[in-house]
């Protein structure tokens, strides 16, 4: 194999003109850490109102919430970007799809959304698994006070079921931040797509990518490291 190693590529111009190769990558990263927290906070959002209504007493609500969670968990991820981008704006009204197809970062907003709803699938189960492994008599407490079932979720289920699932969810996140680089297939050009890029142009293919696992890698670390210490300063004293 034949193949000339050149880490000084990341400091060389970009063929884009704005800036060098390294520039790319970083303006990539950037990309990635914006779609993967605007659509978390979707994620966490939704996500808890749906695995809320996964345990309300009523059959409707449970419903719904399955619905919810079987369609977009069970659908992959790569099949519903495209549905997102490319289906939906033909679906809608021809001015509402047009307005949608011509806005600035379209790809950009398209990925948020359709991350947003796909993680929300996957969060609202770990909320529903938070709030069923809490003991039946905390419910039955906040009864018992004379709160309403959105008080009770509110002020006594909900902050100790947040406890419970803060690791799972410190995963999902990672896995939503990770799930950013199917969005190259709509056009974002977030740290997998800028690699590429940097392949393409370059054909420094093992120096691009390389840079971009040590990228994601250090991301990760990060995410986990604040995770740690944010479950450290959560934990119920006696519990630990």
């Amino acid at each position: 194999m034949n193949y000339t190693w050149n880490w000084g590529i990341f400091f060389e111009p970009s063929p884009e003109g704005t800036g060098t190769y390294a520039d790319m990558l970083l303006s990539g990263l950037l990309w990635t850490i914006l779609t993967a927290l605007a659509s978390w906070a979707i994620a966490f959002c939704l996500g808890s109102i749906v695995g809320v209504m996964r345990t309300l007493p009523s059959k409707a609500a449970r419903g719904f919430g399955t619905a919810y969670v079987e369609l977009f968990r069970n659908v992959p991820l790569l099949v519903q970007m495209f549905l997102w981008y490319f289906v939906l704006p033909e679906l809608l009204p021809p001015a509402a799809g047009a307005w949608i197809k011509q806005l600035p970062n379209a790809p950009f907003y398209t990925a948020v959304i359709c991350l947003g709803f796909f993680t929300a699938a996957r969060v609202a189960e770990q909320v529903r698994a938070g709030i069923e492994a809490l003991p039946r008599g905390q419910r039955l407490a906040g009864t018992a006070m004379g709160f309403t079932v959105a008080q009770t979720y509110r002020y006594v289920l909900l902050p100790n079921a947040y406890r419970i699932i803060l690791p799972p969810m410190t995963s999902e996140f990672l896995n939503n931040l990770k799930n950013t680089s199917v969005a190259l297939t709509i056009g974002l050009l977030e740290l997998t797509a800028r690699a590429r890029s940097m392949q393409e142009f370059s054909f420094q293919v093992f120096e691009a990518f390389t840079a971009a696992t040590l990228l994601y890698v250090l991301i990760n670390v990060v995410v986990i490291v604040a995770a740690t210490f944010l479950e450290r300063s959560l934990t119920i004293p006696g519990q630990r």
